[in-house]
């Protein structure tokens, strides 16, 4: 086990994850890098995508509402 992870995790905690890791078939560091990779990817995923920009035909319609 990391120094890393016993300092995270309650002693329930570490219970709980040293099961699932179990059920896992892997090892708890192994299982707790699996995890963090996961938590990555979804915050990679939940991260606001950049505006497009309008097309043509929108800009062109946009342009001819204004006031001249």
């Amino acid at each position: 086990m990391s120094t890393t992870t016993e300092k995270k995790l309650s002693k329930g905690q570490l219970a709980y994850e040293q099961e699932r890791a179990r059920k896992a078939g892997k090892s708890l560091d192994d299982w707790m890098k699996h995890k963090a990779k996961l938590a990555a990817e979804e915050a990679k995923k939940a991260e606001p995508k950049p505006e497009k920009k309008k097309g043509l035909i929108s800009r062109l319609l946009d342009k001819a509402h204004k006031p001249i």
